[in-house]
């Protein structure tokens, strides 16, 4: 888990004036947040966090020249150490999964309030994925079908040397849960399952939550059923 500055840098790429305005205000009115600069395409996000170095870039999808799918890729190929939050109008599979295998680490609707936008970003700095739940129910439809979603992840091993509570909490990811319902449903602290999840990273080989997701279902821990 990555320590969570006591500002977040944010980075907003959107090619709507209006949008970019209206989310620089809105966040910049959040005690924990600082935006660092506004982008009106992919090209240009990818030109600013260079410069900027945010650690959070709040990323459109539908924009032109480059669109959020290109910029998010550019940023993780480059090696930028900023984390992508696409917030977006756009529902369509190809749009969340192409996001998702760019290396986008949240996924949230433009009709989200300033908190959730706010706990996404800060979630997201602190190196946890956050998916919206209906992005969340998009994934597990698409796992059903068997389509490929998300990064390359590592293939399943034969002993993945998971505990049952790690097993257990695996689980409860891949059926949309976020950590404070897992702790709420096992009875144990927040905190713990962070650590439990920080286990499943490190032993699956997964980047983020996703990933975890996807694994669960390739490994048989968790079914449709």
């Amino acid at each position: 888990m990555t320590a969570v500055p006591d500002r977040v840098r944010v980075l907003i790429a959107d090619d709507q004036k209006v949008v970019r305005d209206g989310l620089a205000m809105m966040l910049g009115l959040l005690d924990d947040i600082e935006v660092v600069g506004t982008a009106v395409d992919g090209a240009d996000a990818v030109r600013q966090a260079a410069d900027a170095d945010p650690d959070v870039v709040l990323m459109d999808l539908g924009m032109p020249n480059v669109d959020g799918i290109e910029a998010t890729r550019r940023l993780v190929e480059g090696g930028s150490r900023s984390r992508v939050v696409v917030l977006t109008t756009y529902a369509d599979d190809t749009w969340v999964f192409g996001a998702l295998q760019a290396g986008a680490r949240g996924f949230i609707t433009k009709d989200a309030g300033a908190e959730q936008i706010r706990d996404a970003i800060v979630a997201v700095a602190s190196g946890e994925a956050q998916l919206d739940p209906s992005v969340q129910r998009r994934l597990l439809e698409a796992l059903s079908r068997g389509a490929p979603v998300g990064a390359a992840e590592p293939p399943a091993p034969p002993d993945d040397g998971l505990t049952a509570r790690e097993t257990e909490v695996l689980t409860e990811i891949a059926q949309g849960l976020s950590n404070s319902e897992i702790a709420r449903r096992l009875f144990v602290s927040e905190a713990t399952v962070k650590t439990h999840v920080n286990h499943l990273l490190a032993k699956t080989g997964c980047r983020d939550r996703a990933a975890l997701v996807a694994y669960a279902f390739r490994t048989g821990r968790a079914t449709l059923d």
